[in-house]
């Protein structure tokens, strides 16, 4: 694994901040930043609770639908780096691949998601990282985390409750 930037830990503490955002509008605590050439392509909040995005609206794949929906090329996605609050789970990992993105960065950890969720083997999603979904691909896609774990902790601290959406 290679070290992180400044600006890797710049555009992290974004996705965190959008993670918080997300959580302030009655959604899941997660964001994703998406960042080509030291610019900022797409953001994606999660849509799973007050944004009415239902199950399959997690950070990554707003923001992958966003830019799919602004006609970002693929040659400029090759080059991109995703930036997201916490660890994608599968779907969002392989979904990273398809669209492209050449590079995955995360914050908190998935052990650590699913501890403060309390999660249950019935609600704990399927039981792979995302290096381990990646490194499947066909085609490399780098992954740096976790990293700021501390920080990417706090949208999530006292959310995951009963009856958390």
């Amino acid at each position: 694994m290679s070290d992180p930037t400044e600006a890797d830990l710049h555009f992290l503490r974004r996705a965190f901040a959008v993670a918080s955002e997300a959580r302030a509008r009655g959604d899941r605590p997660f964001g994703a930043v998406v960042v080509a050439d030291g610019a900022i392509l797409m953001e994606g909040p999660s849509l799973q609770g007050a944004g009415g995005g239902g199950n399959l609206a997690h950070s990554e794949m707003v923001a992958l639908g966003r830019l799919h929906m602004a006609g970002i090329s693929r040659k400029t996605l090759a080059r991109a780096t995703m930036y997201s609050s916490g660890e994608p789970c599968a779907m969002c990992s392989a979904a990273i691949f398809y669209a492209g993105i050449g590079r995955m960065v995360y914050g908190l950890r998935a052990e650590a998601i699913a501890a403060a969720r309390n999660a249950q083997a019935h609600t704990a999603g399927l039981g792979l990282s995302c290096r381990q979904v990646l490194s499947a691909a066909a085609a490399e896609v780098a992954v740096l985390g976790p990293l700021l774990e501390a920080e990417g902790a706090v949208p999530h601290e006292g959310y995951w409750v009963a009856g958390a959406p």
